[in-house]
């Protein structure tokens, strides 16, 4: 059963020039893991985070270092969540996060599905 969708794109060329203008915002946003990957995989990151939070119903008090974006062996992106996101997850009874990726023409985007 589907408990939550979320979409979110994000302009990469403005997205950059948010990130040049507030440095803080790479640690305040992103893992150590995400933080220096390039531009256009850090925007589709924020959008999947942004995503997140959107199926989540974008409750007062999440963390955006409670949601990492991770690879598995295949190169398929995942969301590995825990702590504020992790416990909203549960609320709904969301026991599966699938998401989806894409850059291209300077625009980035994803897609979070919740399964419970």
């Amino acid at each position: 059963m589907i408990v939550g969708v979320g979409i979110d794109v994000v302009d990469v060329e403005r997205f950059g020039a948010t990130l040049e203008r507030t440095p803080s915002l790479r640690s305040r946003l992103f893992t150590a893991v995400e933080r220096d990957l390039p531009l256009a995989s850090l925007a589709a990151r924020f959008a999947a985070k942004e995503a997140l939070a959107k199926a989540l119903g974008a409750p007062a008090g999440l963390h955006w270092l409670d949601a990492e974006v991770r690879r598995d062996p295949s190169g398929r992106p995942t969301l590995a969540i825990s702590g504020s996101v992790a416990t909203r997850a549960g609320e709904l009874g969301a026991r599966t996060v699938h998401v989806s990726l894409s850059h291209d023409a300077g625009i980035a985007s994803a897609v979070v599905l919740l399964e419970g």
